[in-house]
């Protein structure tokens, strides 16, 4: 256990961790319907996730013509309001995600989450869900603040993925990710990265192109022991 070779395990959450899309599915038809747009099929849903909720939305909402900003604005807000009370209904741990967070503290591990989502909805989900206690950070896509241009400072950014090492005390560090979002923090923030290829993926494997690839997050430790 001495020799494992990180300190710090750090997880994106959508597609990784938790399968969410039923959830995140519901709050984006609820804003679109809202709008007077048509309703996106809720399996669909885990094409549009990776960027985080606004993105997600705006995908939705370009592919029935779009509409102005500040109209758009508003109807964000409808799906933040609606997500914010019904965001655990569906959403579960993926298949071997506890075991492997309980094998990975026993190893003395470090474990954090970084992940898009706004940091009050993650906690909340994993409060409800009983997992906040795995975990010795949570970094959401409005924890660091926002940058010169108004945007949140997340990932593709580094900065979420260097603010979970500072919290988890330092040391080597590895990012597990089911999108190009997180490869991208990742490699910006010159940590290793895993793909979970069981999760929401808006590329394949390969155009992932991390240093490794699982199926499943049984196989995570393994790989671990890999790199």
């Amino acid at each position: 256990m001495a020799n494992f070779p990180f300190d710090i395990v750090a997880f994106d959450l959508d597609g990784t961790l938790l399968e969410t899309h039923r959830d995140l599915g519901t709050a984006v038809n609820h804003a679109l319907a809202f709008a007077g747009f048509a309703a996106v099929p809720i399996d669909s849903a885990s094409d549009l996730i990776g960027g985080g909720a606004k993105i997600m939305l705006k995908q939705a909402v370009d592919a029935q013509g779009g509409m102005p900003h500040e109209e758009f604005r508003d109807v964000y807000k409808v799906m933040l309001a609606y997500y914010g009370e019904n965001y655990a209904v569906h959403t579960r741990p993926y298949p071997h995600a506890v075991e492997t967070l309980d094998e990975l503290a026993a190893r003395g591990v470090r474990l954090g989450v970084v992940t898009n989502k706004f940091e009050g909805f993650a906690r909340g989900i994993l409060d409800t869900l009983d997992l906040s206690n795995h975990f010795d950070c949570v970094i959401g896509g409005d924890s660091i603040g926002k940058g010169p241009d108004g945007r949140h400072i997340a990932k593709p950014f580094p900065e979420p993925l260097f603010k979970a090492r500072e919290c988890c005390g330092g040391g080597r560090m590895v990012f597990i990710g089911d999108s190009s979002y997180d490869m991208r923090a990742a490699r910006a923030a010159n940590v290793p990265v895993v793909a979970a290829c069981y999760g929401y993926c808006d590329k394949s494997r390969e155009e992932l192109g991390a240093d490794a690839a699982i199926d499943s997050l049984a196989q995570l430790v393994g790989a671990l022991e890999q790199l």
